[in-house]
């Protein structure tokens, strides 16, 4: 009898961890997509040297960096990363992050 209680009382356990969750009024996450950072304004320069980069905006978070070059894992979607190639300078992705 105790066994068949306990059986019930898990199952309905169970039951209840997979009913759905209310988020009430949780604020949506902010607009994560390329015109956060501005990276699409940027993509004419994908296959150009970094030479050609113009200065760092006032205001504006960039990391310029080579493709192997360590860099910190933070995610940051405000900052605009310029990957090129370390060999030759040629800017290989533009995104945000």
């Amino acid at each position: 009898m105790k066994i068949q209680l306990l059986s019930l009382a898990a199952a309905g356990l169970l039951i209840g961890a997979c009913a759905p969750v209310d988020s009430g009024d949780a604020p949506m996450p902010p607009d994560d997509g390329p015109s956060r950072c501005k990276a699409d304004q940027y993509q004419r320069f994908i296959g150009r040297n970094r030479s050609e980069l113009p200065p760092n905006p006032a205001n504006e978070t960039w990391r310029v960096t080579c493709t192997t070059c360590p860099v910190t894992m933070d995610y940051n979607p405000g900052r605009l990363n310029i990957l090129y190639e370390q060999s030759t300078g040629i800017i290989r992705e533009v995104k945000c992050g």
